[in-house]
């Protein structure tokens, strides 16, 4: 880029940096959002379609989960950029409403598009939905449900709706397998609430069987074998002893010779090595521990010593699993074997090794009260299993939601109606020309209930004047029943969404929108050039293979 001073070019930025400004630039950075917006739109809800992503090695992965379509796609355009960081903020916060929350944001950078033609300035537009959504937040706490945290029909409600617009949407049993999970690793704070660490609950992937044979283990499946032939495959009442240092003669760390002259001193230096190993396996046993459950590895040598005292053990557990299986048993993880002792251990009333598909597993279950569990995901094939594991994750997230903050909202779009509705009120009360960017928002919210309707085939036009004279009429909960094809009360229906979803959405779509609609100049350098004769590169991020969007 260059500019002219007294007839000389007076460059400012390197060759081949190219620029936008302005109208220019707004109308770029809108439609690619409203693209990326649209692109996921069809999968809101539970009569939404699936997409089938085909990465550059050839992996499929068919879903309809918001988060993962995008972060699949390898979008480019900065702009669409951020709207996949909006999806990916919501699944890290919630873990559900990621799609609700990229149509939302659309929605508005569609609307804020329309004024910006009407020549207003962007800036009013974002304090206007800056202010719309301060109010919006205020009106969906007005409007919440508080429950019972621990009302398992409640909480069995809100997870059926997150599944019902996923793949297991006909398998009612995953949403009571979702909450006995979660109610089973929660822990009740002193000052009050609970505390929920979704990590504590492992989800382990196995195709074969069917998705009916997904099944919640009260204690921890590791994806090990037991590693010597001749070691017990099954130990009823166990004491475990998790170890995370190797039981192995380590090797010295700098170079270290030894003159062997004659076979015997071989055979005495051998013998020592033998000893160490067996000393090891000494320590495990007189602590009182029935299995070893190491984090490195064990000497084939300490194997067969471990096989002979009848200590079932396994080797190379990651690290993750080590703290659960602590949460599971109540062992201390040991790092010097010196210090083990009888009250280290872990219980459990079974550890056993079983054959799952072509894998050996080792399952450790029965633990008195274990505050880390693990659920063993079936299907009949991998793309199944996996997305069975994407919609078990989102309802393990809402049931966590509302143990943690207990208030509902009804779903099928009746919060978004709700909202709208009031947020016009209090608009026509505004005297400035933030008025129009909060009637923009509300119209923007209301995109929710008409994607829902599109996506049951259903007329959003006749749909949304049922939804608003409902409202008119003071009917809070009125929203799309997509499945009896008209407006009712979702609340009496039990389709429950958490509070916490809803005001994640409302926050992360006006905060992006927000600050799309503030860029007016976008300076991108260029790409730099590779050296003649390299590799093209053909991954992410790559010229070659990469979306336009």
């Amino acid at each position: 880029m260059s500019a002219e001073l007294a007839g000389q070019p007076v460059i400012i930025l390197k060759e081949g940096t190219s620029r936008s400004r302005g109208r220019d630039a707004q109308k770029a950075n809108i439609m690619a959002a409203k693209i990326i917006s649209e692109s996921v739109k069809s999968s809101l809800g539970p009569k939404g379609m699936d997409k089938m992503l085909v990465d550059g090695f050839g992996d499929v992965t068919i879903t309809n989960d918001g988060a993962t379509i995008l972060d699949e796609m390898e979008v480019q355009h900065p702009a669409a950029k951020m709207m996949v960081e909006v999806a990916k903020t919501q699944d890290d916060e919630v873990g559900d409403g990621t799609t609700t929350s990229v149509v939302v944001a659309g929605e508005l950078l569609k609307r804020a598009e329309d004024l910006i033609d009407q020549d207003l300035h962007p800036t009013v537009i974002v304090d206007g939905y800056r202010d719309a959504s301060a109010k919006a937040l205020e009106i969906l706490d007005q409007i919440a449900i508080k429950v019972d945290p621990s009302d398992r029909a409640t909480l069995r409600k809100v997870a059926e709706v997150s599944l019902a617009s996923k793949l297991l949407a006909d398998y009612r049993e995953m949403s009571e397998l979702a909450v006995n999970a979660v109610l089973q690793v929660a822990e009740k704070n002193p000052e009050g609430g609970y505390k929920i660490d979704i990590d504590d609950i492992k989800v382990e992937k196995k195709p074969g069987e069917s998705l009916l044979d997904t099944a919640l283990i009260e204690g921890i499946v590791l994806d090990k074998e037991v590693v010597h032939p001749g070691m017990p495959k099954r130990i009823e009442d166990a004491k475990i002893a998790l170890v995370d240092s190797p039981l192995e003669v380590e090797k010295t760390e700098f170079d270290a010779k030894i003159n062997i002259e004659n076979p015997e001193q071989m055979k005495a230096f051998l013998d020592e090595e033998e000893k160490m190993l067996k000393d090891m396996v000494e320590k495990v046993s007189s602590a009182g521990a029935n299995v070893l459950l190491c984090e490195k590895g064990i000497d084939d040598v300490a194997q067969h010593y471990l096989a002979k005292k009848g200590i079932l053990g396994v080797r190379r557990v990651k690290q993750s699993d080590m703290e659960k299986l602590v949460k599971a048993t109540g062992a201390r993880i040991v790092s010097n074997l010196d210090d083990l002792k009888a009250n280290d251990l872990g219980k459990a009333q079974l550890v056993e090794e079983r054959k799952i598909a072509d894998d050996k597993m080792t399952f450790i279950e029965g633990a008195r009260n274990p505050k880390s569990v693990t659920i063993l995901v079936r299907g009949g094939s991998e793309r199944l299993v996996d997305e069975a594991e994407r919609s078990i994750h989102d309802a393990l997230c809402v049931v966590r939601d509302v143990v943690r903050d207990p208030r509902v909202v009804g779903g099928g779009g009746a919060p978004e109606a709700e909202i709208a509705k009031q947020l016009r009120g209090y608009a026509q009360k505004q005297s400035g020309k933030e008025q129009l960017a909060m009637l923009a928002f509300a119209d923007g919210l209301e995109s929710v209930p008409i994607a829902l309707a599109e996506n049951a085939g259903l007329d959003p036009i006749d749909i949304m004047v049922q939804l608003r004279a409902a409202h008119d009429k003071g009917q809070t909960w009125a929203g799309v029943d997509v499945f009896e094809g008209k407006v009712a009360d979702l609340k009496e229906r039990g389709v429950l969404e958490p509070h916490g979803v809803k005001m994640q959405v409302i926050k992360s779509a006006a905060e992006s929108a927000g600050m799309i609609l503030k860029i007016d100049d976008v300076i991108a350098s260029a790409k730099s050039k590779e050296p003649p004769g390299a590799p093209k590169d053909t991954g992410e991020g790559g010229e070659e293979g990469a979306s336009e969007y």
